[in-house]
């Protein structure tokens, strides 16, 4: 439990943080995603039943200010958990740049599976690809430039809560 709540409280810091970037690049109509950093360490580190609490807990997270139907952060969430944590044995899963290739592609697949389900909606989807593509180009910038010290910052604290799982996971 204590992992949980220790893995959970960074994701809350890094919603807040997204969520004041994107009010103050809304007049420049950018949106940055970076949800791709919310399952990785938790699916490299943790075992199943810990890490997937903290990934289901930061897609309900995500859910309460996303325009899609609610619980479609939380599900995609647990699915990129369980295919992470299915293939963490294959990985040096403790190495910084597996963690970061693992952020970038899991935003880019939730990025593209969200972008599907809110286009879908919309009577012309052909106009909102350049903007779809441009935030996407942003986001993966975004990701790949803070992924090290957030992977960092939750190692940091798991020690700092001497919740340490991983090295008996």
């Amino acid at each position: 439990m204590r992992g949980t709540v220790t893995l959970f409280l960074p994701l809350l810091l890094l919603q807040a943080v997204l969520g004041q970037a994107n009010h103050e690049l809304a007049p420049l109509h950018v949106c940055l995603f970076a949800g791709g950093l919310f399952v990785p360490y938790s699916a490299f580190m943790m075992p199943i039943g810990q890490g997937m609490a903290a990934s289901l807990l930061g897609g309900i997270v995500c859910d309460a200010a996303s325009p899609v139907p609610f619980g479609t952060h939380a599900l995609l969430f647990a699915a990129a958990h369980a295919l992470l944590f299915h293939l963490r044995a294959r990985f040096p899963r403790d190495d910084p740049a597996v963690q970061l290739w693992a952020a970038l592609a899991v935003n880019l697949a939730f990025y593209v599976v969200l972008s599907y389900i809110t286009v879908a909606r919309t009577p012309v989807r052909a106009q909102a690809l350049p903007r779809l593509l441009a935030d996407l180009a942003w986001s993966e910038l975004v990701v790949a430039a803070i992924a090290p010290w957030f992977f960092a910052l939750q190692a940091r604290t798991l020690e700092i809560a001497k919740a340490e799982p991983w090295r008996t996971a």
